[in-house]
C-alpha cells in the first residue's frame, strides 16, 4: 500500500472516530493493514476481520454517543426544573429581608421552624387549634360531672393554652401580612384563625358561666397585640344625650400611645365620642370631633381608674384619675347633643360606622368596668367607683355585663375583680 492509499484511509478514520467521539476527552485510532495491489474500499469490505470489528466499534461508539446526548439533555431539563422548584420554594420561605431562619433580623421566632411556607405554617396553626377545639369539648362534658374541682383546674390549663397560642398565632399573622399584603388566601387563612380563636374564647365564656358564680360584670378585656381586627363591641347604641359620664379601669404600658380605649360612631360623624392617646400626643377625648387634652398618664403598666364627665351647656367638661380630679375645661363641643344610632367599639378607632380600623390607633392592654351615664356624676360617686365602694353606681346608659359586650379577633375575656385585682 503507497504512502498516499494510507494517508487516506487514517484521514477516513480520522473523520469517523471524531465525528463519532466529538463528546470524549480522549481517543485512539485502530490501524488495519490492506494488501498492496488490492482497493482500499474493496480490502475494507471483504476483511472480515479486524475491518468489520472496526465497523461494529464505530457503530457502537456512535450509539453510545447518541444515547449519552439524549441522558446529558434529560438531566439539563432536571436540573432547570429543580433549580426553578428550589427558587419558588425560598421565595416563600424566606420573606423580604429575612436570612435563612425565616426571621427579619432582631424577631423573636414564637412559632418554631417558621422557614416553611405560608400555607404550611397556618395548615400546622390550624391544626393545633383543632386540637385545643377537642380538649374543649372534652372540658365542656366532663365538667357536666360532680368533680367540679378538677373540671375548673383542666380549664384554667386551657385557657392559659390558648391564650398562649393566640399570641403567637396573632403575631405569625401579623408577620405574614407585612411579607405578603396582597396574599388573598392568607387573609381567608387568617380570618378563619381568627374565628376560630373567637369561637374557642365564646365557648369558654359559656362554659365559665355554667360552673363559676362570679358576677357578671367581674371580668376584664385583654388586647395583647396592636391589630386592625382585635376588638370588642357593645351589642345595643347609645341614646341621645345632652350630657354624660364615662368611667372605667384600664392598664397598658405600650408606648408610643396606648390606643383608643373606645370609640362611638354615628351616622356621618365617625368620631362622635372617642377616647384616644396616639402616637407621643397626651390622651384627648373628642366630642363631635372636637378634641380636648386630658391630664391623664397611664402607661405605667399598672391598674388605673378613668373618669369623664361632660355637659352640652358650654361644653364643659372634668376629668378624674383615680378617683382625683385632674383637669377640666370648657368650650368642648358645646350645645351639641351626643347622637343616637351608633356602634360603640372597645379597642379601635372607627374611621367608617362599625369599621376602618387602623392597626396604629389601636389599644394594647385590659380594660374593665366602663360604665355610661346620661347625666354628670358627682364627685363622690366618681370616688365610690375608684375605690371599689360597695355605693358605687352602674352605668344607667351602657353597664358593664357579659351580655352587652362581644368579642373580635382574638380579644380575650379574664376574671377580673376591681381594687382586689389591682396591679
Amino acid at each position: 500500500m503507497d504512502g498516499s492509499s494510507w494517508k487516506l484511509f487514517l484521514l477516513s478514520l480520522l473523520v469517523v472516530m471524531e465525528s463519532s467521539a466529538q463528546d470524549f476527552g480522549q481517543t485512539q485510532f485502530i490501524c488495519t493493514s490492506v494488501p498492496k495491489d488490492m482497493d482500499l474500499c474493496t480490502a475494507t469490505m471483504q476483511n472480515s476481520g479486524p475491518a468489520e470489528d472496526l465497523k461494529t466499534t464505530v457503530m457502537q461508539l456512535r450509539e453510545t454517543v447518541l444515547q449519552q446526548k439524549e441522558t446529558i439533555m434529560n438531566q439539563k431539563e432536571t436540573i432547570r426544573e429543580l433549580t426553578s422548584k428550589l427558587s419558588r420554594c425560598e421565595s416563600q420561605s424566606f420573606p423580604t429581608g429575612a436570612g435563612p431562619s425565616g426571621r427579619r433580623p432582631g424577631s423573636k421566632n414564637t412559632m418554631g421552624d417558621v422557614s416553611r411556607g405560608t400555607t404550611d405554617t397556618l395548615a400546622q396553626l390550624g391544626q393545633t387549634l383543632q386540637t385545643l377545639k377537642q380538649r374543649l369539648e372534652n372540658l365542656e362534658q366532663y365538667s357536666r360531672g360532680n368533680n367540679s374541682a378538677q373540671a375548673n383546674s383542666l380549664k384554667d390549663l386551657l385557657q392559659n393554652k390558648i391564650d398562649d397560642m393566640e399570641k403567637q398565632v396573632l403575631s405569625r399573622v401579623n408577620t405574614l401580612e407585612e411579607t405578603k399584603p396582597g396574599a388573598r388566601n392568607d387573609s381567608e387563612q387568617r380570618n378563619n384563625v381568627e374565628s376560630t380563636l373567637t369561637s374557642l374564647h365564646h365557648r369558654l365564656t359559656d362554659l365559665e358561666k355554667g360552673k363559676d358564680t362570679r358576677p357578671a360584670d367581674k371580668f376584664q378585656l385583654t388586647f395583647p397585640l396592636r391589630t386592625n381586627y382585635m376588638y370588642a363591641k357593645a351589642k345595643r347604641s347609645l341614646p341621645e344625650m345632652y350630657s354624660f359620664s364615662v368611667c372605667l379601669w384600664i392598664k397598658s404600658n405600650a408606648s408610643p400611645g396606648v390606643g383608643t380605649p373606645f370609640s362611638y360612631a354615628v351616622p356621618g360623624q365617625a368620631n362622635e365620642l372617642v377616647l384616644i392617646e396616639w402616637g407621643n400626643n397626651p390622651m384627648e377625648i373628642l366630642i363631635n370631633d372636637k378634641v380636648a387634652k386630658l391630664p391623664f398618664l397611664i402607661n405605667d403598666g399598672k391598674w388605673h381608674h378613668l373618669c369623664i364627665t361632660w355637659t352640652t351647656r358650654d361644653g364643659m367638661w372634668e376629668a378624674f384619675q383615680d378617683g382625683v380630679m385632674r383637669g377640666n375645661g370648657e368650650n368642648l363641643a358645646p350645645y351639641h347633643p351626643i347622637k343616637p344610632e351608633g356602634v360603640l367599639v372597645l379597642g379601635q378607632e372607627q374611621d367608617t360606622l362599625g369599621g376602618g380600623f387602623d392597626a396604629t390607633q389601636a389599644f394594647v392592654g385590659e380594660l374593665a368596668n366602663l360604665n355610661i351615664w346620661n347625666r354628670k356624676l358627682s364627685i363622690a360617686e366618681i370616688y365610690n367607683l375608684a375605690t371599689c365602694n360597695s355605693k358605687a353606681p352602674a352605668g344607667n346608659v351602657f353597664s358593664w355585663t357579659e351580655s352587652n359586650v362581644e368579642i373580635f379577633g382574638g380579644a380575650t375575656k379574664w376574671t377580673f375583680e376591681p381594687c382586689r385585682s389591682l396591679n
